[in-house]
């Protein structure tokens, strides 16, 4: 086992607080189980406010977006970071309009989703996520470069999960009513032929897991989490 002062520094960009501690806590947790007890590379983040992103995002202003995360990225190469993840799925969109001036190198949360429904044989995946993330390539492209299929909800599940997610989930609410709507957009993706649903947001994993959805899940924040515990621990999958 390398010892802790080998491990590669992980350094957080963080849009959302709800979706980057829960990255922070399972790349903490996991690394208990995977390096042994309390164990884990050393850890930093950064976070604009979560207003200065929507301001942009609402501006449709994508290049705001990625000078905002390139802004985190120098303050993090600064503090000693080795590599970057970004546990926000939505403004991965912007990722690529600055990626070529970053001072570190990134895991994009869609390769590592995407190795997972390889590794796991699925073929077609059904997606969930904000509105700007579902009507973006993000996913769709990335994915069928590895052979997947994916399948966006109607206009009307896409308006509806936004809001469960801008409205409720961002601030660590979990209703009800929000994972019945979940499971019933879900059901609907497995009749139609999906055999997993991505939880691209990083906040539905505190609303939808494998236990009450209809369809296996590709958890993003979790899978970020471990794939930069892995990257930067040398540690075999």
């Amino acid at each position: 086992m390398n010892l802790p002062d080998s491990y590669q520094h992980i350094g957080v960009v963080a849009c959302s607080a709800e979706g980057a501690a829960l990255c922070y806590r399972s790349i903490c947790h996991e690394g208990a189980r995977l390096l042994g007890p309390y164990e884990h590379p050393e850890l930093s983040m950064h976070s604009h406010s979560l207003a200065a992103y929507m301001r942009c995002i609402d501006l449709d202003d994508w290049h705001g977006v990625g000078e905002l995360m390139l802004a985190s990225a120098h303050k993090l190469a600064a503090a000693g970071a080795d590599f970057l993840i970004c546990p926000d799925n939505t403004i991965h969109q912007a990722l690529a309009l600055v990626r070529s001036r970053s001072p570190l190198p990134w895991l994009h949360i869609a390769d590592v989703a995407a190795a997972e429904a390889l590794a796991r044989g699925y073929q077609r995946i059904g997606l969930t996520g904000t509105r700007w993330m579902l009507d973006s390539e993000v996913y769709p492209e990335r994915f069928a470069a590895h052979g997947l299929a994916t399948v966006r909800p109607g206009l009307a599940a896409r308006i509806e999960i936004n809001r469960i997610i801008m409205d409720e989930l961002v601030s660590g609410e979990c209703k009800p009513s929000a994972v019945a709507y979940f499971q019933k957009t879900i059901a609907r993706m497995k009749d139609g032929g999906c055999d997993a649903v991505l939880l691209g947001c990083t906040e539905i994993p505190l609303l939808m897991n494998n236990g009450n959805s209809p369809l296996p899940t590709l958890d993003t924040t979790r899978l970020l989490a471990r794939a930069a515990l892995r990257h930067a621990s040398g540690h075999p999958v």
